[in-house]
């Protein structure tokens, strides 16, 4: 999986790098099927903004993006964002077939005429 870094208007600190790097592959525990991260920070009017890219199999992309005024603030401000998205995305692709199961049917009495009660 490639983790790109990209800034416009600005630079970052290698330890912010490091950072974003490191913080970017964990993204992976959340989502398996990461091809590639793209994090692009825009340095203008004294705000950071960052956002996020992340290409999963199956072509699915997700984005996400923040300001603030610092660019690590930013940064996990929009991965945190990143990392609901791709939670619920996860929860939505395991449920698909979220129906009653054959043995959650199989364990339920079959109701007799005789039980149902009858008003009149």
């Amino acid at each position: 999986m490639q983790v790109a870094i990209a800034c416009r208007h600005g630079s970052l600190h290698a330890e912010t790098r490091e950072h974003v790097t490191q913080k970017a592959e964990k993204l992976l525990t959340y989502f398996d099927r990461i091809t590639a991260i793209q994090v692009t920070f825009d340095f203008s009017n004294g705000e950071a903004t960052a956002e996020i890219l992340v290409d999963a199999e199956h072509k699915h992309n997700f984005v996400a993006s923040e300001k603030a005024a610092e660019a690590g603030f930013a940064f996990d401000a929009a991965l945190v964002k990143m990392e609901q998205q791709l939670r619920k995305y996860k929860e939505k692709i395991q449920n698909h077939r979220g129906g009653p199961t054959a043995s959650d049917i199989a364990g339920e009495a079959p109701v007799d005429a005789g039980e149902v009660a009858t008003d009149k």
